[in-house]
């Protein structure tokens, strides 16, 4: 069974459009690195040399990735990963 990415608007020209791909990983990384081979260019948008790029967070369900275990993260069958870029706003 794979795991659900959802795609966030900015980066859906790398997926044809799709919100959201399915991919097989047992983390968080393996994931990543599964969506990158499927969609090259992703993983760049999403990870730099350190981990995830400060610039976006992603989800394991309802928790950010980096309060858990990071990219090494564990991810489960049927789970969902989302991409989610942090914005900037307020007065």
């Amino acid at each position: 069974m794979s795991v659900t990415v959802r795609i966030p608007t900015p980066l859906r020209t790398l997926t044809g459009g799709q919100d959201e791909v399915s991919v097989e990983g047992a983390t968080v990384a393996a994931v990543i690195d599964a969506l990158e081979a499927k969609h090259p260019g992703l993983k760049d948008r999403v990870c730099d040399a350190k981990g995830v790029r400060r610039s976006v967070n992603l989800y394991l369900g309802e928790e950010d990735v980096r309060y858990l275990d990071g990219l090494a993260t564990a991810v489960k069958p049927g789970e969902t990963l989302s991409i989610v870029p942090a914005i900037a706003g307020g007065r």
